[in-house]
Parts: C-alpha cells; structure tokens; sequence
C-alpha cells in the first residue's frame, strides 16, 4: 500500500516521519526552528533494489517550495490529481511451502495467478503448457515452464523454477509476487520472511536502514530551502514521510475526536491481502509533543 508520488509533484516532508526510519534514535536538540513539514517539489524518482537480497527501496530529490506556491487541490503534474489514479496492475503473492522452496522441486501456482497474471495458455496440449518470462527486479529475464497436469490437474511451475530458488536462496516461509502491468509485461519479486535465530526467535527490526546524518542532513538542507536526498525503504508499519499535497488536503478535512467510527485497511506481510480493522477513536492526541506544530496525531482506538 506504499504510495510513491511523481517527478514534479508536490509533497509535504515530514522531518519527524524521517527520523522514524533512521537505524537509531534522531536527536535534533541541537538544530533550532526545524519546521514540522517542508513543502517539497519531487525532482527526482530513482527505484533501486539491493543485488543480494532484492530488497527494494527508492532515492528521492526533493526541492523545497514556499507554502504560498503549494495546491492542495492536486499534485502539480499536469493539473491531474495524481491521488485518484490507480495503478492498473494485476498481482499475486503466495508464501512458499517447503516443496515449493525445496531445491529441485517445482512451483505450485494457485489458479488465480495462472489465469489472471500468467499469459492464457493453450489447453489443447497434452499436457498443455507454455513459457513464461518474467523480470526480477534487477531487470534479469527468468524462463519458467508453465504445465497444467496432475490428478486432479493443477497449474505447475517446473523447468527453470529450480535455478530461481537457488539464485535468490529462498525458503519455506519466503513469499513470491508475480505481477503483470498495465503492457502485459510479466514481473517477478520476492519477500523474505522474518529469520529466527539459532534458539528459535524471530529478529524484530525496531529501527529502519537510514543513516542518522542523512535525516540530520535532509533535515538541515531542507530547513535552509536547499535541495536535498532521501531514501526510502518500505516497512510494514511505518508511514512514508513524504505525502502528496493533495492527501494532505483531503486529511486536513477530517476532524478527528473521540467517537468517530474508523475503518483501516491493513496490509499482510506477504502482500497477499488486505484485512481490515473497524472500531471507534477514543481519544486524539498529539504524536509527539516535541513537533507541537505537527500535522500528525495520535490517535487511541
């Protein structure tokens, strides 16, 4: 559910959001007057993934702008409210059973990737099957046998599937996302599942990637209305730290109190789908007293 903006759309940079993807604790007691949000120009989109793991994660060049010169209305690419575009992509996520992940083994695909994301294949064979080609994100073209045999009949991944769990050293547990977009082109990821260490328990990341003087820089850069970089990895959890105008408008409409009913979409760790949480705010505070200007709020529900 992350939603990147454009190149030359307009955003809101939050210093504090920022600092809740550092690798350790911010301390700005030294820098005065930080602002709570910066209104920011994207100059520039770079998305990058790491070689050895495939994380993924973006490079942002962000050009401060007067707040008289931001629109609420919409994000300042064409006159378009970029907000009410949707992504018109088709994906699937499946999280690998052992014989999925066994090496030499095959890929058991539920049907609703092969029908709805895979290319239609042919029946007509005996047993029908096809290739498939999709790209990782490096860019690097996998070839998959598509089969549909068995009794009962189900859709396989065979030749080829084996060589891509040893190349991205996948296990039981790990998810793989197939996507296909708009052009029909066929995508491939991955996501890997929390690693227990040797007595059984499940490493909790509590702190982001970010370096601390690379908030402290954006932070100080942005504050003296200099261009600056971010990056932004994806957490499950932890907002992105850098909104569209016009999100922020619409937010700025909500008057939040204690009563109001909520409905919240929540996001599996395999991308999968989607829950939903339904309930009532009891009370709304600030998040942080140290940001009293923020726009962000607290809210207990």
């Amino acid at each position: 559910m992350v939603q990147m903006p454009e190149v030359n759309s307009q955003v809101f940079y939050f210093p504090q959001g920022h600092a809740e993807h550092a690798c350790e604790p911010v301390n700005f007691s030294a820098y005065s007057k930080i602002p709570s949000f910066i209104p920011c120009r994207v100059e520039d989109i770079r998305y990058m993934a790491n070689h050895e793991t495939d994380e993924v994660y973006a490079k942002l060049r962000l050009v401060p702008m007067n707040i008289n010169q931001v629109s609420f209305d919409n994000d300042g690419v064409a006159g378009i409210n970029v907000s009410e575009t949707k992504d018109k992509h088709q994906s699937f996520a499946k999280t690998l059973t052992q014989s999925d992940a066994n090496n030499g083994g095959g890929f058991s695909c539920p049907r609703y990737c092969a029908e709805m994301i895979f290319p239609r294949m042919d029946y007509s064979g005996n047993p029908p099957f096809q290739g498939i080609y999709p790209k990782d994100v490096h860019g690097e073209k996998w070839h998959f046998r598509h089969v549909y045999r068995g009794t009962p009949k189900r859709h396989l991944l065979t030749t080829g599937w084996s060589p891509f769990v040893s190349d991205k050293k996948l296990a039981s547990g790990d998810s793989v996302v197939f996507l296909r977009s708009e052009n029909g082109e066929l995508r491939v990821g991955i996501w890997r599942e929390k690693r227990r260490n040797n007595v059984g328990v499940v490493r909790v990341e509590i702190w982001g990637k970010v370096k601390v003087l690379e908030v402290i820089e954006a932070v100080r850069l942005g504050t003296n209305m200099q261009p600056f970089d971010v990056v932004y990895y994806p957490r499950s959890g932890t907002p992105e730290f850098f909104v569209k105008t016009s999100l922020i408008g619409i937010t700025l409409q909500i008057r939040w109190c204690p009563g109001m009913r909520f409905k919240m979409p929540i996001e599996t760790e395999d991308s999968s789908r989607i829950s939903w949480f339904i309930g009532t705010v009891a009370s709304v505070q600030a998040a942080d007293p140290s940001w009293p200007d923020s726009l962000w709020r607290l809210l207990q529900v």
